[in-house]
């Protein structure tokens, strides 16, 4: 059953936010486009710089993305993993843009960083491999303490590996981190960016250079990265099987509610903007989803939800326009793991955060459960307290039955 209640909310305002959205950053995602002044003769002449060494790398790993577009592998893990390692063999340090695979040639990298400091003149290709069927060639120089960047973007299809832009800027944020990260920001340029809309484009990079154990990798695959951070609080408040806490449960039922059934959730936000829709859950369809991935009773959840005990459902509200996040998320990445006598295994992760700079937001603990048929129950989460944690930016909490009464309840 679905109810729809119109709302007196900022309508015009988040949709004007809304519209400005953009996704900035590293790796596969399209940046956020800035104002600047016209760049047009450094592009040009970083366009030209570039090109020394791209044929070679080209050559180095065609035939593998060839072998990988005809077997239809092009975003596969190990696939990715040949084509890193072979560039790495042939003296180039590269890494994937999602680093899950180790660097090839990292100490090149830590020497550059060191040049960096030392205020001397050097410079460095690197290459990070994405899982669209490309990579971005990163062309570094630095002098004077300051870098300077020249990013192409190849892309392979048809047969071809091909430039498809290329941009440069001085990095104005650089950072080689305690936790084994290169992490730099900047308004990069390209001419074809610049002739449609006279800016530039915001970048945040993040490579791991330093090894990370591969266990720690596929643990991190396995329990953590399915959750992330994205429209979430379960690793970023404390709670336990003992005490929940703030843990939100409707936001676990999005997104737990493809990985039982298979498909997205049906109940979704009103077309209308002014309006939210308002869905009341068969019991049995709201538990089955919680309590496939968490030991709770019924009482407990339906006291941490609002349960209709006449109609026996759960009440489901869709996020709305007031509930959204800037689309721009950290990952935990594990860094050491315990497996306890009651067959649970404690993670211990850093919060990795690009967009932000920061590859150690906070650390947190997370106890799971794998249970024989190959699934899992979440059991805790456990924010390590320290004077460097960092508050989390990114996430947006749903609205409270006060502030939603207070935006639908009046009509």
């Amino acid at each position: 059953m679905k109810e729809k209640r119109r709302g007196m909310g900022m309508r015009l305002c988040m949709i004007q936010i809304l519209l400005s959205y953009t996704i900035s950053g590293c790796s596969d995602m399209p940046p956020e486009e800035i104002q600047v002044d016209d760049p047009f003769i450094e592009v040009q002449e970083a366009t030209e710089n570039s090109q020394e060494n791209a044929e070679e790398i080209i050559e180095i790993c065609v035939d593998l993305y060839k072998e990988a577009a005809e077997q239809n592998k092009i975003a596969d893990l190990e696939m990715i993993r040949s084509i890193v390692n072979r560039l790495g063999e042939n003296g180039y340090p590269a890494v994937d843009s999602r680093n899950q695979i180790n660097m090839t040639e990292p100490e090149k990298v830590v020497e550059f960083c060191e040049k960096v400091d030392a205020q001397e003149e050097a410079e460095i290709t690197i290459l990070e491999v994405s899982y669209l069927g490309g990579f971005v060639k990163y062309d570094l120089h630095t002098k004077d303490g300051n870098v300077d960047v020249v990013r192409s973007y190849y892309k392979y299809e048809n047969g071809n590996m091909k430039r498809e832009v290329i941009g440069n800027y001085q990095a104005e944020y650089w950072n080689y981190t305690e936790e084994g990260y290169l992490m730099f920001s900047g308004v990069w340029f390209s001419e074809e960016l610049y002739v449609l809309t006279l800016s530039g484009a915001e970048e945040h990079t993040a490579l791991r250079v330093q090894p990370l154990d591969e266990t720690y990798r596929v643990l991190s695959r396995k329990y953590l990265r399915p959750i992330s951070f994205e429209q979430n609080n379960m690793f970023i408040v404390d709670w336990s099987e003992d005490d929940f806490g703030d843990l939100n449960f409707y936001d676990m039922y999005d997104i737990l509610y493809p990985k039982v059934n298979g498909q997205y959730v049906p109940y979704v936000a009103d077309d209308n903007l002014s309006v939210s829709a308002v869905y009341q859950i068969p019991k049995e369809e709201f538990e089955s989803v919680i309590m496939k991935y968490f030991n709770i009773d019924s009482e407990t959840l339906q006291s941490k939800t609002v349960y209709d005990s006449v109609d026996s459902t759960y009440e489901y509200k869709p996020r709305g326009f007031e509930e959204v996040e800037y689309p721009e998320y950290p990952y935990s990445e594990i860094v050491g793991f315990t497996e306890n006598s009651d067959g649970t295994i404690t993670l211990t992760a850093n919060v990795v955060f690009p967009y932000a700079g920061d590859s150690k937001v906070y650390a947190h603990e997370v106890v799971v459960r794998p249970l024989e048929d190959g699934g899992v129950q979440y059991v805790s989460n456990r924010i390590i307290p320290s004077e460097n944690n960092y508050r989390e930016t990114w996430h947006t909490p749903r609205l409270t039955l006060e502030e939603w009464e207070e935006l639908y309840g009046g009509e």
